[in-house]
């Protein structure tokens, strides 16, 4: 049997709510088309890509972890504290693109 780690599924439940939040932002700052120049766009198109590639890579960090770290437990459980605070420094690559795209939102 493949079993998840409860860690890793709480983790990247995370990245997807980063990535909801910054969605709600650029579609409640989206105006008529005089008043939305392409200074906006641009904005708006690189806050949504900073949290998703951030997402993309955070996921990838927590997964390759996550699956080391679950047969390194097994085999040595003492691993499990770095197992973990490697986890979480693998979701502030997410937290960081939520950061650079609430910048980019707040720009314009």
């Amino acid at each position: 049997f493949f079993t998840v780690n409860p860690s890793m599924t709480k983790l990247s439940g995370i990245l997807a709510i980063y990535g909801l939040v910054v969605a709600a932002l650029i579609c409640q700052g989206l105006s008529s088309a005089p008043s939305y120049d392409l200074f906006d766009g641009f904005c708006d198109f690189g806050a949504g890509l900073s949290v998703g590639l951030c997402g993309v890579a955070a996921g990838m960090a927590i997964g390759i972890v996550g699956d080391a770290g679950v047969r390194g437990t097994a085999q040595q459980p003492k691993l499990f504290v770095g197992m973990v605070l490697i986890l979480i420094f693998g979701e502030v690559l997410g937290l960081y693109g939520l950061i650079i795209a609430l910048i980019l939102n707040t720009a314009h």
